[in-house]
């Protein structure tokens, strides 16, 4: 199992357990698993769904920001990556 990174965490929104992640390296699809890293946080999960601009999507391309529920708190600059099976 590997891991090339993503992108990073620009905003959480704790209410909804929401996490903004900015594509920076990679593209995302909804069933891939992510795996969330920064000086508190650090927990895999895969990506039941997201969305841009309230738009749930299937893919994400680089350069475009989603949004997607996460199982932990996430922080700014978190750095994400893709976890490639």
């Amino acid at each position: 199992m590997t891991e090339k990174k993503l992108g990073k965490v620009t905003h959480y929104f704790g209410k909804i357990s929401v996490a903004i992640i900015e594509l920076t390296d990679e593209t995302l699809s909804v069933g891939e698993t992510i795996h969330v890293k920064g000086h508190t946080s650090d927990f895999t999960q895969k990506v039941d769904s997201m969305q841009i601009e309230h738009q749930n999507v299937l893919k994400a391309e680089i350069g475009q920001s989603i949004g997607t529920k996460v199982i932990a708190h996430a922080h700014e600059n978190d750095i994400v990556y893709k976890v490639i099976e």
